[in-house]
């Protein structure tokens, strides 16, 4: 690697460390020429799939847009900032073992479902009904129903309370 201050082609190792996560090395070097030292990061470049959008557009992959859906989705739960970073990294991880060259956004939505769904049920509601396009009350419903009978909710709380009295049925105020 050249040296950043004078150019020179040789620099020495001096320290390496992983990161926390062991995506990143950090390296400390040295010039051999003029004696400065620096730090470097080594990552693992592995290329992304291209993003097929509904409409045919192709885009590279955007990991900042995949956080922002993340985000809307998970506005004002109870949600830590830790567990957002590990479903998005967890998504980005599906799309690498993928292994394909292009990916319909379809998939990376469910992707993205799937996460939420372990995370947050109300955020997982949440980003269906955009996802999925619900048109009414009874496609909520449908997916609610479908949550409630999953067997794998255990640990959340559950999102319809069937006890109370339903008093957002049409002609009631």
């Amino acid at each position: 690697m050249h040296c950043p201050f004078c150019q020179h082609i040789d620099t020495r190792v001096i320290d390496s460390r992983v990161s926390d996560d062991g995506a990143t090395i950090r390296r400390r070097r040295a010039c051999e020429a003029c004696g400065e030292r620096f730090s470097t990061l080594e990552t693992i470049e592995l290329k992304l799939p291209v993003i097929i959008k509904g409409d045919g557009r192709r885009e590279a992959f955007d990991a900042r847009k995949l956080r922002i859906g993340f985000d809307r989705a998970l506005q004002k739960r109870p949600v830590a900032e830790e567990q957002i970073e590990a479903a998005v990294r967890a998504v980005v991880h599906q799309l690498r073992m993928t292994a394909e060259r292009e990916l319909a956004s379809r998939r990376v939505g469910e992707f993205v479902m799937a996460e939420l769904r372990k995370l947050d049920h109300v955020a997982y509601v949440r980003f269906a009904s955009v996802y999925r396009a619900f048109e009414d009350v009874a496609d909520f419903r449908e997916e609610l129903d479908r949550l409630e009978s999953d067997s794998s909710a255990e640990g959340q709380l559950s999102l319809l309370d069937r006890s109370a009295p339903d008093t957002h049925k049409p002609g009631r105020r």
